[in-house]
């Protein structure tokens, strides 16, 4: 009796534990990890297949399992500079347990893997890229004639305008992407803004950090860039406008300038046939937040 209420409450237990599993995502990543004796499977399908099991498994016990992106590179300097052998079982766990706390995660709750994967590969970019940005605003520094930190301003006025751009669309959902393609490495982010029939919208934290940084940078360093906006209603014909980058601040794009945009393939220059039910027009006014600052940094 004594020993079944000890299983009991193991699995009470286990239940209450919350679980984190590193994801080889790509054949490539994989067969970096074979060259481990202790890294048992040879057949990157069969893999999958299991971690997808194991989670099921998991969900159906009520256990919460995250997945995390399990790089071997990163890996092997982790090891290195703990000194860990990466030949054993307990320092990939540790290894885990480490991305969970300051990488990319994504929480399991049943979705299929080719559905989880690439939500998990979208997660790790937008956090490489928030990581990148960051990095550029910190190090452009102060103002060399008032002191200001370049950086911490163009946040502030990125910040700006993101929430005129959102409080001057039509209503709808909002999609937006912006890029900037004058730094060492180009920068692409989107950010989702759902709106409620009362008119609330519905913002991802994360997005709204990592969209006004990069658009921070573009305005900072004076990049070539641009900010597109798609709206999306019921009943109502979808809207495509958008800005240019221009000095450190948004000049409207014409209805043509969308237009070829979105209907010309960027690889080869040819004509791509318009949307049907798409209007590409002209953004709205922004007034003096969308012009640029008198003071030039």
């Amino acid at each position: 009796m004594a020993h079944t209420d000890h299983q009991t409450t193991r699995r009470v237990l286990r239940r209450e534990i919350a679980g984190t599993i590193g994801l080889l995502t790509d054949e490539h990543d994989f067969r970096a990890m074979r060259r481990y004796r202790s890294f048992t499977f040879d057949d990157h399908t069969t893999y999958l297949q299991q971690v997808e099991a194991f989670l099921r498994t998991r969900a159906s016990q009520g256990s919460h399992t995250t997945v995390a992106l399990f790089d071997p590179e990163e890996y092997a300097e982790f090891c290195a500079e703990s000194g860990l052998d990466p030949d054993r079982p307990s320092s990939r766990s540790r290894f885990t347990a480490e991305i969970a706390a300051t990488g990319p995660t994504i929480p399991y709750d049943g979705q299929a893997l080719t559905d989880l994967v690439p939500a998990l590969i979208d997660e790790a970019v937008r956090q490489a890229t928030w990581e990148y940005a960051t990095t550029l605003l910190a190090r452009l520094g102060p103002c060399p004639t008032c002191g200001e930190d370049i950086g911490r301003a163009a946040f502030a006025r990125a910040s700006a305008l993101l929430v005129r751009i959102l409080d001057t669309a039509p209503p709808g959902d909002r999609h937006l992407v912006c890029s900037v393609s004058g730094t060492a490495e180009a920068l692409v982010s989107v950010l989702h803004a759902d709106e409620d029939t009362d008119g609330t919208l519905h913002l991802d934290e994360a997005e709204v950090l990592e969209f006004t940084t990069v658009l921070a940078v573009g305005l900072a360093t004076r990049s070539p860039g641009g900010l597109v906006m798609r709206t999306s209603a019921q009943g109502k014909t979808d809207r495509i406008y958008g800005w240019r980058l221009r000095g450190d601040g948004l000049q409207p794009l014409t209805a043509g300038e969308v237009f070829d945009a979105y209907c010309t393939d960027i690889e080869t220059g040819d004509l791509i046939s318009p949307e049907s039910g798409v209007d590409y027009c002209v953004a709205p006014d922004l007034g003096e937040e969308g012009t640029a600052s008198e003071h030039r940094h």
